[in-house]
């Protein structure tokens, strides 16, 4: 797109949350929300999103079937700030309450076609024996007052953070502009898992 002087490139990507493993939980859940930079905009879609509750496989795979539909497009003047995806997926304890199963964070992917990533997902540790125990005794786990920060360098170096559990996505990435303003796209030093 074109305006005079100005150009801006285009980035859009369908896809789908397609599966999570987590195999000491039975009902899960999950939120997404794009984080990107200043010079971004969201030129169609949504920024953030909530999927169905969905209970794991009977079979001997033990997954949750999520097939959660993401589609967004994004404008930009700058790649400073490419888009990252976080994720933040919820279940109930035995007492019904909504409590973190686990937080992931991914990069849109860079280079047009098709990328399936699996993004390892954690949870944030008590950091004494005795929060550990009054968290168990009241079923309210640590959680994150802004998952965004995931997508930040500032201030996830000082947080505990426990891997459990793991999410695959897929991405179709069409992107316009880029070689024109000058940007080098080349699809064979990219990696489609991570």
């Amino acid at each position: 797109m074109s305006l005079g002087n100005e150009t801006v490139f285009l980035l859009m990507v369908n896809g789908q949350i397609e599966t999570a493993e987590f195999p000491q939980y039975d009902d899960i859940y999950c939120r997404y929300q794009y984080v990107f930079g200043q010079d971004w905009d969201i030129a169609s879609g949504l920024e953030e999103g909530l999927s169905q509750t969905v209970k794991k496989s009977q079979d001997g795979r033990q997954i949750f079937v999520i097939n959660f539909p993401l589609e967004v497009g994004f404008k930009s003047t700058n790649p400073f700030g490419w888009p990252r995806i976080v994720i933040h997926v919820y279940g109930y304890d035995l007492f019904g309450n909504d409590v973190i199963r686990g937080y992931g964070m991914t990069h849109i992917p860079t280079v047009a076609g098709r990328h399936v990533k699996t993004i390892p997902l954690f949870v944030p540790e008590s950091s004494s024996q005795i929060q550990q125990l009054i968290s168990w005794l009241t079923s309210r786990r640590p959680e994150l007052s802004d998952p965004r920060i995931l997508a930040e360098g500032d201030g996830r170096e000082v947080t505990r953070m426990k891997t459990q559990g793991r999410m695959t996505m897929s991405f179709n990435v069409i992107t316009k502009n880029l070689k024109s303003m000058g940007f080098r796209v080349d699809s064979s030093s990219s990696s489609s898992s991570s």
